[in-house]
């Protein structure tokens, strides 16, 4: 007789990809984000909304929710992924409830510090941008960000807008961006890979997230160190489990950006039946003793709503889009339709597959939304 799935509680702003892999690795999600879209549905035995995009999450609530939640099942645990990094105070009122699998509250917090991530660059000997916290003169030479910010949502030109009490600017350096995924364990760290990512900027947000490509096309030399830098601030910020080290690469130098301490957008372009067993082991002091091997290239991309949508329409959605809007939803122009995923023997022909794919649904949108208009 076989052992029924242990349950796991993922809480994320949107957590679909850490609930496919869980399912991946054998785990029963029950997830608390902002979205409750089909795909996370019809993974999880039971889900709920929690916060949402403009509010985001509220410990109470989101605690409630999660109770609720495990209150018919034995969860062994929650991991948590985007959406905490501005307020890794509910990380602790998440550990008061359960066993958290990933960074303590403490560790996000450093490794989201612009401060402290330049200090560690430069300790290590680690390239990285000039930041400042006052109006720099010659602005068009800066970006502002925000402490805290994903999806490159908070990213803008310095001259763009006045600082916020998290806004903090950052010298603009050459390169694309890479970003490296790894495994760490609070003393050691265990690199994954490389993707590339690209963003799909409209007019208010010009560096917003478009989608990621595995592995990155990067000269050996320069993978090699990016690699071995990732992994050092890993174990200079002592990280746990999954993370990231995005960096901007150009042909000959790097600069190191940014450190994501908790599983991110690459999960569906490293998707691996051990991947998630591998970030609650790690979390557990506990690196594999021999290292995940991904083989095919893999690409994924957002859909954006190329115009305002009155009722999305019941689809018969394609098997490569996931984080499917429900029928009935309501969407404004740019806000996420779904996600597209492709995977082929190189990553060039992966990247321009999703592409394509991400055409034919804003196309069809557009279609729909010109009949609705016309109606």
């Amino acid at each position: 007789m076989s052992l029924p799935e242990p349950s796991i509680l993922v809480a994320a702003a949107s957590g679909r990809a850490l609930a496919g892999a869980a399912r991946r690795s054998g785990f029963r999600p029950l997830v608390a984000d902002f979205f409750d879209d089909l795909d996370t549905r019809a993974l999880c035995p039971a889900n709920v909304t929690a916060g949402g995009i403009e509010q985001g999450f509220e410990a109470c609530v989101l605690v409630e929710r999660l109770q609720a939640l495990a209150a018919d099942e034995a969860p062994v645990g929650v991991v948590y992924g985007g959406g905490f990094e501005d307020r890794p105070e509910i990380i602790d009122a998440l550990a008061r409830h359960f066993r958290v699998y990933g960074n303590c509250s403490g560790v996000v917090a450093q490794a989201k510090d612009p401060r402290r991530l330049a200090k560690a660059c430069c300790d290590l000997g680690i390239p990285h941008p000039e930041i400042g916290f006052d109006a720099p003169p010659d602005a068009d030479r800066w970006l502002i960000k925000r402490q805290g910010g994903g999806g490159g949502l908070s990213i803008a030109p310095a001259s763009s807008r006045k600082p916020g009490p998290l806004d903090y600017y950052q010298r603009r350096v050459r390169g694309r961006p890479v970003s490296v995924l790894l495994l760490a364990d609070g003393q050691r760290a265990q690199t994954l890979g490389t993707s590339a990512q690209w963003a799909t900027p409209d007019t208010s947000r010009p560096f917003r997230f478009g989608g990621a490509v595995r592995p990155a096309d990067v000269d050996l030399p320069i993978q090699q160190a990016i690699c071995r830098a990732a992994e050092r601030l890993a174990e200079a910020f002592a990280l746990a489990g999954l993370n990231s080290v995005d960096f901007l690469v150009a042909e000959d130098t790097f600069h190191a950006i940014e450190i994501n301490p908790r599983p991110g957008a690459t999960l569906d372009i490293f998707a691996h039946p051990r991947l998630f067993a591998a970030h609650l082991d790690a979390c557990g002091g506990h690196l594999p003793n021999a290292p995940l091997i991904f083989t095919r290239a893999g690409a994924t991309a957002i859909a954006y709503a190329p115009c305002d949508v009155a009722h999305m329409p019941e689809l018969d959605w394609p098997g490569w889009c996931a984080d499917r809007q429900k029928p009935g939803t309501r969407l404004a122009a740019g806000d996420p339709v779904c996600t597209v995923s492709a995977e082929a023997e190189e990553p060039g022909t992966a990247r321009k597959m999703v592409g394509e794919r991400v055409a034919a649904i804003r196309s069809y949108l557009t279609s729909f939304g010109s009949e609705e208009s016309a109606a």
